[in-house]
């Protein structure tokens, strides 16, 4: 343990930039940056970055932790987790007065067709239409007293960092659905923020991918939680404090959970269904596709899905695993 304990104030020495024994967030993001931290590292950016969301973290606290996780099959998705702010005695959510400069609001379904039309076609927006008012409007109108909501993954990677960059040279035709669901979602925030209790996910990326959608940023708390999600679901690792919070949820009296952000066919289709069967009985899994966006592509048909499209696979088949899906929430 000693050539491990070396090892770890080494790197704690690198990472704290004024040295004053305590690692903050803002030095942990310029350090990163520095020493040219990639996917190798982003597992440890992500924890390390949720844990110094409250306060920096010091020395001692680090090297203990860099130790849970060396003997940790998880590593950094393993009871390192448990000492995160989620499981901070008393806890609560940070939230933060609504503000009002946003973009003018329009109805999603509206901007999303013109884009599809656009970036995948006539066919795939009509497609996209008919889903829409397929839909049942049962559970459209929501009680903020009623309700929570999660939103999946808005991160810059998704509009600006390296999952766009990894699609090429379309890789900005891509990715305006989900930009438009983020924008709808910061919309959301900027008026609700204060009244309805969210909460987020973020998959771990390099540092430059890492952070929040820019506008969405301006709208949270800089001291906002969130759980770490390094695959398509919610529920792993199991201790990343998202199901003490359902519970809480539950027991606070919600009675719906709304889900939004990316991408709609992956982490909201799988996040979704495995929540629903968790809280089955005891809350009601809603999808909101106005929040929700997928890359372009992903709203044409295929012959993979038989001929639909992967989002409309995506939602028949949250629906029929008891997961509520409809166009737009109406918040009251």
């Amino acid at each position: 343990m000693t050539s491990y304990t070396d090892t770890f104030n080494e790197l704690f020495n690198k990472l704290d930039v004024n040295k004053d024994g305590k690692l903050s967030r803002a030095e942990l993001h310029d350090a990163a940056q520095q020493m040219g931290w990639y996917w190798h590292e982003a597992p440890l950016l992500a924890l390390l970055d949720l844990f110094t969301v409250i306060d920096p973290v010091p020395r001692n606290s680090f090297i203990d932790y860099m130790e849970q996780i060396a003997e940790d099959p998880l590593g950094p998705y393993g009871r390192v987790l448990l000492n995160a702010p989620h499981f901070m005695p008393g806890r609560k959510n940070h939230v933060q007065e609504s503000c009002n400069n946003m973009m003018p609001y329009r109805k999603p379904y509206e901007n999303k067709a013109s884009i599809l039309i656009n970036t995948s076609g006539p066919d795939a927006a009509d497609d996209y239409q008919e889903l829409l008012e397929s839909l049942e409007n049962t559970g459209n109108h929501v009680s903020a007293d009623e309700a929570a909501v999660l939103i999946i993954d808005p991160q810059r990677s998704f509009t600006h960092g390296v999952w766009m960059r990894s699609m090429g040279e379309h890789g900005e035709n891509e990715v305006k659905p989900i930009k438009l669901a983020f924008n709808k979602c910061t919309r959301f925030l900027a008026e609700n923020y204060s009244r309805v209790e969210t909460m987020f996910t973020r998959c771990p990326f390099p540092p430059d991918s890492y952070g929040w959608y820019e506008k969405l940023g301006k709208v949270i708390s800089s001291t906002q939680l969130y759980f770490i999600k390094p695959g398509n679901s919610v529920m792993f690792p199991p201790s990343n404090g998202f199901k003490e919070w359902m519970e809480g949820v539950i027991k606070n009296g919600k009675q719906m959970l709304v889900i939004g952000g990316c991408t709609l066919n992956s982490c909201v289709r799988v996040s979704s269904i495995e929540v629903q069967q968790y809280v089955k009985g005891r809350l009601q899994v809603v999808v909101d596709l106005s929040l929700c966006g997928a890359r372009s592509r992903n709203y044409a048909r295929s012959s993979i899905y038989n001929g639909l499209s992967a989002v409309e696979t995506a939602v028949r088949e949250m629906k029929g695993e008891g997961v509520m899906v409809v166009g737009e929430v109406e918040w009251g």
